[in-house]
């Protein structure tokens, strides 16, 4: 790394009590500092990630070394040791590769992730601290609260975008057509190789290094879901898994993208969802690829526009996880049919055993139990029959949250969020032919399916151990 700015300065805001605020120059470092910490949170990887590269270019500025900081809560929203597992096992490689480079890493369990950080920093003499971008409202919280605390500049770094969440729009985007050509206006400018990580000669004789069994021993969350055998976590599976994709599927992605039969996705969203990899590092070696062009463009649709407006969403919208973040039309439309006769109405935990007379639905519901992660394109009929069978669109929105967040590793995510408040909500799309209880929300039947992919196929699949379901 040579003085000039590395970092694009479009990726960086300071946190401050006044809030976010832009950088347009040199970063500031408090006096007389012992350190630059680098407070990781959603990007747990040490290659191709921004918000490192920000600290390594502020510890070559200012000669000083680089301690890596976990703040890990003992419980989250509805994440279960099944996701713990897997992000845990993979901070574990993350610090295996920190420590290589001379790095020092620290997790630390508390339940107060802004107190932790302060005293850290007290304890080390930060001069600055640099953390990455989410838009959930309770890192934004704990992010505003340290910002208050904090006796350093504390500044965020958008390794998560391709184009940054703040830079790309000051507000919620509509819908997909009003922020694609903003990103495709600029693409070109943030699309570009990573620089080269730097090693350190750092002092590692004060051993701070964890183990992931003797964590997860720690951690106060469900432990009756359990870890899945479908993903390996950590970034080096991750670019396995990438490499896959793009040598064995990719060719086909735009063509068969949508049947869940084929198999034919990237299944990149667990890795995605903890950092383990980059979207930037996956869409240059998408564009890089030699497969055709349909489906290199429908991929990166999906990888950029799409998941960066499901950021967008949740950056502004403070409600995205109830029913007051649904447009105005959605809202009026859903109020306008709560009192339809619905002609099945199954509780929660009905749902979550999936019990439903829906062999189809029950079955989306076991793909997500068993592996994980559940087909894109079942995940919008899923949501949108919870819709269809249950009292109120707010305990649909609310139950649907609770099993995508207890059961899909990439849950807890701007793109559950978002894509839950699209079936259920609208978000997104476009008002649609009125009919009970949807409203104008766009409706999905299994006959719908049953026209697009097997659905005897998916339902044996998945259902191999269960008797007496019927199809419709």
């Amino acid at each position: 790394m040579n003085n000039s700015f590395v970092v694009d300065r479009r990726r960086i805001s300071a946190i401050t009590e006044r809030g976010y605020e832009s950088i347009n120059d040199e970063l500031v470092c408090k006096e007389d500092a012992s350190c630059i910490v680098y407070w990781m949170s959603r990007d747990q990887r040490i290659t191709d990630n921004w918000a490192l590269i920000a600290c390594m270019e502020q510890s070559q500025k200012r000669q000083l070394p680089i301690r890596i900081l976990f703040t890990l809560v003992p419980e989250f929203l509805d994440a279960t040791i099944r996701q713990y597992d897997f992000m845990i096992k993979g901070l574990e490689e993350v610090q295996q590769q920190s420590l290589k480079l001379g790095i020092p890493f620290h997790l630390i369990l508390d339940s107060d992730p802004a107190a932790t950080v302060t005293a850290f920093a007290d304890t080390y003499n930060a001069g600055m601290i640099i953390t990455d971008f989410d838009p959930l409202k309770i890192k934004l919280e704990w992010k505003r609260k340290a910002g208050i605390s904090l006796q350093c500049p504390l500044y965020e770094v958008d390794a998560h975008n391709v184009i940054p969440a703040r830079f790309i729009s000051q507000k919620t985007e509509f819908a997909a057509y009003t922020l694609r050509p903003k990103v495709h206006k600029v693409l070109h400018e943030f699309l570009i190789p990573y620089p080269e990580v730097q090693s350190f000669t750092q002092d590692l004789s004060q051993d701070s290094s964890f183990s992931a069994q003797e964590v997860l021993q720690k951690v106060r969350v469900r432990k009756d879901i359990q870890p899945v055998r479908t993903f390996t976590p950590g970034p080096h599976a991750a670019m396995i898994a990438l490499e896959s994709f793009i040598g064995y599927k990719l060719h086909d992605y735009g063509e068969k993208r949508n049947d869940p039969n084929m198999g034919n996705v990237s299944d990149m969203s667990p890795w995605l969802h903890f950092g383990s990899i980059s979207s930037q590092t996956i869409a240059l070696k998408i564009k890089g690829s030699n497969s055709n062009k349909e489906s290199i463009d429908s991929y990166l649709e999906e990888l950029i526009v799409r998941k960066e407006l499901a950021d967008n969403y949740c950056l502004y919208t403070k409600e995205y996880d109830n029913f007051n973040g649904f447009h105005n039309w959605a809202q009026t439309s859903l109020n306008a049919h709560r009192s339809d006769t619905r002609e099945y109405i199954y509780s929660q935990e009905q749902f979550e055993q999936a019990i439903t007379h829906d062999a189809l639905w029950n079955a989306a519901q076991l793909e997500m139990m068993h592996t994980g992660k559940m087909h894109g394109y079942m995940r919008m009929y899923w949501a949108k029959k919870i819709l269809e069978w249950t009292q109120t669109p707010e305990e649909a929105q609310s139950i649907a949250i609770y099993l995508n967040d207890t059961y899909e590793l990439d849950g807890r995510d701007a793109n559950g969020y978002t894509g839950i408040a699209w079936s259920i909500g609208g978000v997104h799309d476009r008002a649609w032919f009125e009919r009970p209880v949807y409203g104008k929300i766009r409706y999905m039947n299994a006959n719908g399916c049953k026209s697009k992919f097997d659905v005897k196929k998916y339902i044996n699949s998945h259902m191999s151990d269960r008797k007496g379901d019927t199809l419709f």
